[in-house]
């Protein structure tokens, strides 16, 4: 299954912020739209990093409080792994496992397209699997 047929199920629904506003303000976004990560996009659309609850406890944990009145841009994770909406389910989840991330955004041109988390994966690896259990059952019944 390509990750383009996961984006048509889930929907292209992207959920993103300004570098510019302040980690209270994304975490309220993160509550609001019950996501675990936002895009940060610059002034003409373009992916500027991710900010995750990942992101949010880390400064929380280093500065306190004081955290929450910093600004997105500084606390998000700059190096994006993204993804391009041909490839598989299978080699997204390996590259998610691999480098330890759960939101892959999906790019295609250099233009943001979708992303996906990595519960919205195994979501799908679970629905092909029983997919084809029940296929095997129906045709072993057939014998």
């Amino acid at each position: 299954m390509l990750i383009a047929h996961v984006l048509h199920d889930k929907g292209e629904a992207v959920h993103a912020l300004p570098a510019n506003a302040t980690l209270q303000q994304a975490a309220q976004e993160l509550l609001d739209k019950r996501v675990g990560a936002l895009v940060v996009l610059d002034a003409e659309g373009a992916l500027m990093g991710v900010f995750s609850e990942r992101d949010l406890v880390r400064e929380v944990a280093r500065l306190g409080p004081a955290a929450l009145t910093q600004e997105v841009g500084a606390a998000m994770t700059r190096h994006v792994i993204t993804a391009d909406p041909s490839e598989t389910l299978h080699d997204c989840l390996s590259r998610m496992t691999d480098r330890r991330v759960r939101h892959l955004p999906i790019m295609e041109a250099d233009r943001l397209i979708g992303i996906v988390s990595i519960g919205d994966l195994v979501k799908h690896c679970i629905a092909a699997a029983e997919a084809e259990s029940a296929a095997l059952q129906a045709y072993i019944a057939a014998q």
